[in-house]
């Protein structure tokens, strides 16, 4: 068989894991090359949150993007994260798994604040990283109260959204044909907001035929605000990555008005989140977004968010039991990142970095990574590989597990070594890793 990449983003499953051995073996005899950077990104949508990629895929945009290790972390849903880890290995790049999922933090010392979530108050993302194989069947059926909720909500946002349409003679979306036939609901993959815009954009392109006509349908009836600089992307029938531009603009600019606030079977306590990922030996971290000025992804207003009580929250998240935080360099400025970074060695908080990767038109390279300030990162990577690693061969060996044979020693040198045993990790036998067990 022939080694074909396009392959892994095949709606077969078991096709895309075939390519992805075949791909791999290309790799191995010289076929396919492969450059390497000294990058990572540990915060790769697939399509089973939203996303133009499938595991296998994202696998192999990672290789091609020259990364050293590439991390899935979908919304409410680990759907994708046995065929990232499966493909990783086929592949021969280093791969880790986990979610992100939002939580209430009412009841703690920050309630009632606007944290990272633009859409409401109270409600934060947080991500379970480093979650180890063996906990995926106990991650969903934690996680599928939530999706349940969650699509009775997006039922409610759909029937909202058609009465707005109804008005402007746009045909109804209907919830099972529109939006959950872009997903992957029939596994358990979420059906976010993005969903929802997307069916919208789907719609309205159809509807208006595109070009001029879909502009003034926006700023028109709509009364959406398009952005100069997007205007001609939007009107461009060759732009390949056109859908996803216009589903930015609708969720900045139109979500608000159907949008509705999930309740607490959709978003349960953070501190039943984190006993979680605690338990199974995962590593919960708070994501941190910080003050929005222009965002990369065109698809958040700017926004005042966790900067101005930076202090109490991060002595919160400790206090919450959270292992760490996550942030996405290139979303912030270097002061932002300073300031945090100061917070998490203060508090011996883990950091975990990665870019959220939701559409086609989004690189999968953090060349900020390299930076001086950054570079830690890359060594919290190779520690979050092998934390997975070693965690699956031996649940005493997770990172912050109190019977880890380092436990005695500081954060700073846990990580150092796990990051030494990571990047001794085989990526094509990742699983192979009892010679490397610390002492």
């Amino acid at each position: 068989m022939t080694a074909d990449p396009a392959q892994l983003n095949h709606p077969d499953r078991a096709t895309r894991l075939a390519a992805a051995v075949q791909v791999g073996q290309a790799l191995k005899r010289g076929e396919l090359k492969r450059e390497l950077s000294d990058e990572v990104n540990c915060h790769v949508h697939t399509m089973y949150s939203f996303s133009p990629y499938y595991p296998a895929m994202a696998a192999w945009k990672a290789i091609e993007a020259k990364l050293l290790a590439v991390g899935i972390i979908d919304h409410d849903s680990v759907s994708g994260c046995e065929e990232m880890l499966d493909a990783g290995a086929s592949l021969g790049i280093a791969s880790t798994a986990g979610f992100e999922m939002r939580a209430t933090f009412a009841g703690t010392r920050v309630a009632g604040r606007k944290l990272n979530n633009p859409d409401s108050v109270d409600i934060g993302y947080i991500a379970i990283h480093g979650l180890p194989r063996r906990a995926f069947g106990e991650a969903k059926a934690f996680l599928a109260p939530m999706f349940a909720a969650r699509n009775r909500r997006n039922r409610a946002m759909v029937a909202k959204l058609n009465t707005l349409l109804a008005p402007l003679g746009i045909p109804a979306l209907d919830f099972e044909r529109d939006v959950m036939a872009i997903s992957q609901a029939a596994v358990q993959g979420s059906i976010t907001e993005r969903h929802l815009c997307c069916a919208l954009a789907s719609r309205l392109m159809a509807v208006s035929g595109g070009g001029d006509k879909l502009l003034t349908l926006l700023r028109g009836p709509l009364g959406i605000e398009v952005p100069a600089k997007l205007a001609p992307l939007l009107t461009d029938a060759a732009n390949p990555h056109r859908i996803y531009d216009l589903l930015g603009v609708l969720k900045s600019s139109f979500l608000d008005r159907i949008f509705i606030q999930p309740d607490g079977d959709e978003c349960i306590p953070v501190t039943q989140a984190v006993e979680f990922g605690n338990r199974v030996g995962a590593i919960p971290v708070y994501a941190y977004l910080g003050d929005v000025g222009e965002s990369p992804t065109g698809d958040k207003k700017a926004e005042l968010f966790e900067d101005s009580f930076l202090e109490p929250l991060v002595e919160e998240v400790v206090r919450l039991g959270f292992k760490g935080i996550t942030y996405m360099p290139p979303r912030n400025t270097k002061a932002q990142l300073a300031r945090l970074q100061a917070l998490c060695r203060q508090h011996k908080l883990f950091e975990i970095s990665g870019v959220d990767i939701n559409s086609s038109r989004q690189a999968f390279t953090c060349p900020i990574i390299l930076d001086p300030q950054f570079r830690h990162l890359v060594d919290a990577t190779w520690a979050l590989f092998a934390h997975e690693r070693l965690a699956q061969h031996d649940p005493a060996l997770a990172l912050f597990s109190a019977a880890n044979p380092l436990a005695g020693r500081s954060l700073d040198e846990r990580v150092a070594a796990y990051a030494e045993i990571g990047r001794n990790i085989d990526p094509w036998r990742p699983d192979d890793v009892a010679h490397l067990v610390p002492r």
